[in-house]
């Protein structure tokens, strides 16, 4: 069978998702690297312009998280009906947006760094050093939003050992020309800075490459198609709700550490370092939902209702396998792994006292990492949204019953509460979605 059409199995469903998974343990390994690089430096300022100057371009890029997720659940669902003009179409369309909102960026770079240090205000040195950082930076936002539709294109293709050798590639080079220009060469902040933007651009040629199969013959630059304004109204639909959902969900996890700063130092570093748990939790888990992303996309595209159901399962069960694994590994290697990210004994102890709540979290939470994935696929981004606003009002409500009661213990079961009422919510809905893909003309948009 081709591809789109072939048997889904469990083979086919590690196939996919393992390559995620090896993926996204390669991303927090590359900020401790460059951490650990400009550290070597003698004096302190520099390790802080890095970090703030990352975070806030890590927060900008993060905004265009919806460009992988939708280009996902769209060419997925072209790759499944065999529309392989539009598989093609819809990169070229992801790529347009990628460059102007980068070439935006750039032009816009004064104004967007001078609201960032009113937001995070640094001392002068440390400011002063992370607008030298910023100021290199920029310049690699049109090639990293771009691989954000690069990677989604290739996961909605399986192609997903193409994703991890795009990731270990740009981090490799990333860290090789890290400690040449800083350690051997003196560049300080300006060559940590430098050897980031270098591997972005590198990386885009790379995804590029990688991706070359959409830009054979003449069907990728058929701007009749790439323009045509229903599917450019698809387009803007689907990775609008994506984003209206994707702002939701952080502001709830921010206002978690917000809330938490109220409770003492030490409950809050502990907070901090619980959370970490949790990236983990969901880079480990990622792997699963993208499988679903790609899985159910297809079986959309082709009207397989019977397909739909059995992605949906086969991927949702090894994502429960794993959660059950992470929820066991936590409660064994936890203090451990506590103890090695914390050294003050008050942050330690406040840590394992939550650190059940951090054990229960990939058990409570993965119906909502999978569904999330399923409904992207199907690109039922409404009712993603939709369920997303349903989810955070219980949340709120859960803080507001549970937190002045019990405390960081409150917040923490709060916490869970969001994530319980994420899954709950998509599941409901889940029945609808299956009798969309038998029935609907246009999937993802009833």
């Amino acid at each position: 069978m081709a591809g789109g059409a072939a048997a889904i199995s469990h083979r086919r469903v590690l196939r996919v998702a393992l390559p995620i998974v090896l993926s996204n343990a390669t991303i927090p390994l590359l900020g401790a690297v460059d951490t650990a690089v400009v550290g070597q430096l003698p004096e302190a300022a520099p390790i802080g312009a890095v970090g703030i100057g990352a975070v806030i371009l890590t927060t900008i890029y993060w905004v265009f998280g919806f460009l992988r997720m939708g280009t996902t659940g769209l060419v997925a669902q072209a790759r499944g009906a065999g529309d392989a003009g539009e598989t093609g179409a819809l990169l070229t369309r992801g790529l347009m947006i990628a460059f102007a909102a980068g070439l935006a960026f750039v032009l816009g770079q004064g104004a967007l760094f001078w609201a960032a240090f009113r937001l995070a205000p640094a001392s002068a040195e440390v400011e002063a050093l992370a607008r030298q950082y910023l100021a290199i930076r920029i310049w690699g936002a049109p090639a990293t939003i771009a691989i954000y539709a690069l990677t989604g294109w290739l996961i909605a293709m399986e192609r997903t050992r193409a994703v991890l050798i795009l990731q270990v590639g740009m981090n490799a080079l990333n860290v090789v020309l890290a400690l040449w220009l800083v350690l051997g060469l003196g560049l300080g902040v300006t060559g940590v800075a430098t050897a980031t933007l270098i591997s972005e651009w590198v990386g885009l040629l790379l995804g590029l490459w990688l991706c070359r199969d959409a830009f054979a013959g003449e069907r990728w630059r058929d701007w009749a198609r790439v323009l045509d304004p229903q599917r450019l109204r698809r387009m803007a639909a689907v990775n609008r709700d994506i984003l209206i959902r994707s702002v939701i969900l952080q502001a709830s996890f921010t206002s978690f550490l917000f809330l938490g700063a109220g409770l003492g130092d030490a409950t809050l570093a502990a907070n901090q370092v619980l959370l970490q748990f949790l990236t983990i939790t969901a880079y480990a888990l990622d792997g699963f939902a993208f499988a679903a992303e790609a899985l159910v996309g297809q079986t959309m595209g082709r009207h397989d209702r019977g397909g739909l159901r059995r992605a949906a399962i086969l991927c949702s069960e090894w994502g429960v396998g794993f959660s059950v694994v992470l929820a066991a590994a936590f409660l064994l290697a936890g203090p451990a792994i506590i103890d090695a990210m914390a050294a003050a004994p008050e942050v330690r102890a406040e840590a394992r006292a939550y650190l059940p709540w951090i054990a229960a979290a990939p058990l409570l939470g993965i119906g909502a990492w999978m569904l999330d994935g399923i409904f992207i696929g199907a690109t039922e981004t409404r009712a993603l949204r939709n369920a997303m606003v349903t989810a955070v009002a219980t949340y709120v409500v859960a803080l507001v019953l549970l937190k002045p009661p019990f405390g960081n213990h409150g917040l923490w079961a709060a916490l869970m509460v969001l994530n319980v009422a994420r899954g709950v919510t998509l599941a409901l809905r889940y029945p609808a979605l299956e009798a969309r893909a038998e029935n609907a003309a246009t999937p993802g948009r009833g």
